[in-house]
C-alpha cells in the first residue's frame, strides 16, 4: 500500500486503437484505487489537449503527491506541457505493452512515454519512467517505489525543522546553510532557544508533563518515576511537543551536551528517544542533516522509527560495523529479549538514558551529506545481527552487504559525516531513485 495521493491521467489519441487502451485504463485505475490512499482520475481516456485542460481545472494542485501520466497510446508533447501549466509535482511516466505483435501498431505507448520523458527532461521537471502492464507484479512493485519517492520529495518541500540550540563545539557537520538547504531540498529551519526552553519547561504544571512519564512507562523497563531526572525528561519532552504543535515542526535537531547535564540536570537521550518513538524524529548534537536523513527513512518505511548513531567499531571477520550512541533510541528498536531498558548516560552517569541493543533484521543505512561541492547521499545495506549489546548506551552490530574494509576506507576518504541514520527494511532502491530525482550524487554500498 502507498500513502500517496495520486492524479492519474490516461492520455491517448483517437487515431490509435482505443479498445485495448481502455482495458489498460480500467485495470490501471482499479489497481491504483486498491493501492493508494486517494486517486483522482477522469472517467475515460483523455484524447485532446482541450479535454485535458478542462479536466485539470477541476483538480486542486495542493492535494496531490504525484502525477501518474499514462501513455495508453502515443500522444505528443502538448499534453504534458499542459499538465506542467497546472502542477509542479513530479510526474511518473507510464508506458504499457503492445496488446499484439504483427499487423497494425495498435497503441505505440512506448513512443508516447519516450516523447513525454524527453519533454520533461528538457523542462527540467522531475520525473520517473515505468514500463509494463497494470497486472504485472514487477511493474506494481516498481510503481509503488516510485510513488513513495515522489511522496517523500513533496514532503521534503514542505518540511520544517526545529533547530533546538546551536551545534556543540567542533561539530561543524551538524550545521547547515539555511538558504542552500531550502533551495536544494525545500527544507526550512527555525531556531529555538535552548536556555529559554529549559527555563519554561520546569515551570509547566504537573498536569501538562505527567502524561509523558506515563507514556514512557508503557515501553521503558526500569523507569523510576520518582527520579528527578525522569521528571526533567518529562517536562522538557512536554514542552517540545507544545512547540512542535505550535510551529508544525516535522522533525527536530537538538543540542544535547553539555547543556542538558549542566543546566537542566538530566540526560537528553530520553527526550530524543520518546519524540522519535512518537513520530517526530529528533537528532542529537543538533545534526540538521541527520534529522533530515531520519525523516526520509521514516517516510519511506511508513512510519518506522529510525536510529542515528556513530560508526564506532569494525570486525573484519564478521564483515560488520557497530553503530552506537550515548543512550538515544526509539523504544520499538530494542531487542525483544531485553526491551527498552532505562539507564544512565555512559559518560556523565546521569539519567534518563536508554541502555539496550537494537533488534536483529534487515536494515538500510543512509545519510544526507554535504561538502563544499554541494549535497550528496550515502546509501548502504546490511543485516542487524542478533548479538549481545556491544557497548553501554544504544548500539547495533550490522553485517554489511558490501566489503567492510573497502566501505570503511571509502567512507573516510570521501569525508562523510560521523552520524549514520538507520532503519529496518530495505529501501535502497527508493533512496537511489530519490537521489536521481533530486539530481544528487549518490554513493552506494549495497
Amino acid at each position: 500500500m502507498s500513502e500517496s495521493v495520486v492524479l492519474y491521467l490516461p492520455i491517448g489519441r483517437k487515431t490509435f486503437d482505443l479498445e485495448p487502451a481502455e482495458v489498460y485504463r480500467k485495470q490501471s485505475v482499479e489497481w491504483l484505487n486498491q493501492t493508494c490512499e486517494k486517486v483522482l482520475a477522469p472517467e475515460q481516456i483523455i484524447t485532446s489537449v482541450e479535454e485535458l485542460d478542462q479536466y485539470l481545472r477541476t483538480i486542486q494542485s495542493n492535494e496531490i503527491d504525484a502525477v501518474v501520466y499514462q501513455s495508453v497510446t502515443f500522444a505528443d508533447g502538448e499534453f504534458v506541457i499542459k499538465v506542467l501549466e497546472y502542477f509542479n509535482e513530479p510526474v511518473i511516466v507510464w508506458s504499457v505493452r503492445e496488446p499484439s505483435i504483427g499487423g497494425r501498431l495498435r497503441l505505440n505507448s512506448l513512443t508516447g512515454g519516450n516523447s513525454t520523458s524527453n519533454v520533461l527532461r528538457n523542462h527540467r521537471h522531475p520525473f520517473s519512467f515505468v514500463f509494463g502492464n497494470p497486472d504485472e507484479e514487477k511493474l506494481q512493485t516498481l510503481l509503488l517505489q516510485r510513488l513513495d519517492v515522489m511522496r517523500v520529495k513533496k514532503a521534503l518541500n514542505q518540511m520544517k525543522i526545529g533547530v533546538v540550540g546551536e551545534y556543540p563545539p567542533g561539530f561543524f557537520f551538524s550545521d547547515a546553510d539555511a538558504d542552500e538547504l531550502y533551495t536544494t531540498l525545500g527544507v526550512a529551519l527555525k531556531k529555538i532557544d535552548l536556555q529559554e526552553a529549559f527555563k519554561e519547561c520546569v515551570e509547566l504544571p504537573e498536569s501538562e508533563w505527567i502524561g509523558e512519564v506515563e507514556r514512557a512507562e508503557k515501553q521503558v523497563i526500569g523507569l523510576n518515576r520518582k527520579d528527578e531526572t525522569v521528571q526533567r525528561f518529562a517536562q522538557f519532552t512536554a514542552y517540545m511537543k507544545q512547540q512542535i504543535n505550535k510551529e508544525h515542526f516535522h522533525s527536530l535537531s537538538m543540542r544535547c551536551w553539555p547543556d542538558f547535564f549542566n543546566d537542566l540536570g538530566a540526560a537528553p537521550c530520553s527526550v530524543l528517544s520518546q519524540l522519535t518513538e512518537d513520530g517526530v524524529v529528533t537528532s542529537c548534537e543538533s545534526d540538521i542533516h541527520g534529522s533530515i536523513s531520519m525523516f526520509i527513512l521514516r517516510e519511506l518505511t511508513n512510519g518506522s522509527a529510525p536510529y542515528l548513531g556513530d560508526m564506532v567499531h569494525v570486525d573484519e571477520e564478521k564483515n560488520s560495523v557497530v553503530f552506537w550512541h550515548c543512550g538515544a533510541g526509539a523504544y520499538s528498536l530494542a531487542h525483544p529479549k531485553t526491551g527498552a531498558t532505562a539507564g544512565v548516560h555512559p559518560n556523565r552517569k546521569i539519567g534518563l538514558a536508554m541502555d539496550f541493543g537494537l533488534k536483529p533484521g534487515e536494515v538500510t543505512i543512509f545519510r544526507v551529506g554535504h561538502t563544499p561541492d554541494g549535497y550528496r547521499l550515502l546509501v548502504m545495506k546490511g543485516k542487524a545481527l542478533d548479538t549481545e549489546k556491544p557497548f553501554t548506551g544504544t548500539s547495533v552490530e550490522v553485517e554489511l552487504a558490501s566489503d567492510v574494509t573497502s566501505a570503511l576506507y571509502d567512507l573516510m576518504n570521501a569525508g562523510y559525516e560521523p552520524h549514520y541514520a538507520l532503519v529496518y527494511g530495505d529501501v535502497t532502491e527508493q533512496l537511489k531513485e530519490l537521489g536521481r530525482i533530486l539530481g544528487l550524487k549518490t554513493d552506494l554500498f549495497i
